[in-house]
């Protein structure tokens, strides 16, 4: 329901009648309407992360951990396209009253991951010098998260925005090769 009407056109009311449930229920498990967008954050974390951490495992070299961590994330994200809605549109936007930003556990457990692979690849230099690792990161996922999101709004308004997944993922190692050290 959040990735058809969004987080603001969702009542718990509506929730709790889709769900077969009673109001007084849903607070009951989740508090809220944010406690509910939260445990939907946290579960699609719980599935990626173990996921991504099996299969970069064994693969020694930094940059193929990172490069198979972004086409994992992008392969879940082209396999559920609620999930892709929700966590593009609602997943990192400001509630409530201004200071309130929904950081799951498995998102932040996501960063710690990211932050691994990026900090191995500058300590064994093959990212450019001078640069945090997290810099790295929150750019990288920007273009990524922004290319995804941008898809998502030209199939729901006019935004001009007609590439592929496939082009998502050119761009996304094009941006990663600028940068890595030569």
């Amino acid at each position: 329901m959040f990735a058809k009407r969004g987080y603001e056109g969702t009542s718990t009311a509506s929730i709790a009648r889709r769900a077969g449930t009673s109001q007084s229920q849903l607070v009951k498990h989740f508090t809220n309407k944010q406690g509910i967008l939260e445990a939907i954050f946290q579960y699609s974390w719980e599935c990626i992360n173990p996921a991504v951490s099996l299969a970069i495992k064994k693969i020694p070299s930094p940059t193929e951990r990172l490069k198979t961590t972004a086409n994992m994330v992008l392969s879940f994200m082209e396999n559920d396209e609620e999930l892709r809605t929700i966590f593009l549109l609602e997943g990192r936007r400001i509630r409530g009253d201004g200071l309130m930003v929904v950081l799951v556990p498995g998102f932040l457990e996501f960063i710690e991951i990211l932050d691994g692979i990026l900090k191995e690849m500058a300590v064994v230099g093959e990212l450019l010098p001078h640069i945090s690792p997290q810099a790295y990161r929150s750019g990288l996922m920007g273009a990524f998260e922004g290319m995804l999101r941008d898809d998502l709004l030209r199939r729901a308004s006019k935004l001009p925005a007609t590439y592929s997944e496939e082009d998502v993922r050119v761009v996304f190692a094009t941006f990663l090769s600028s940068c890595l050290a030569k």
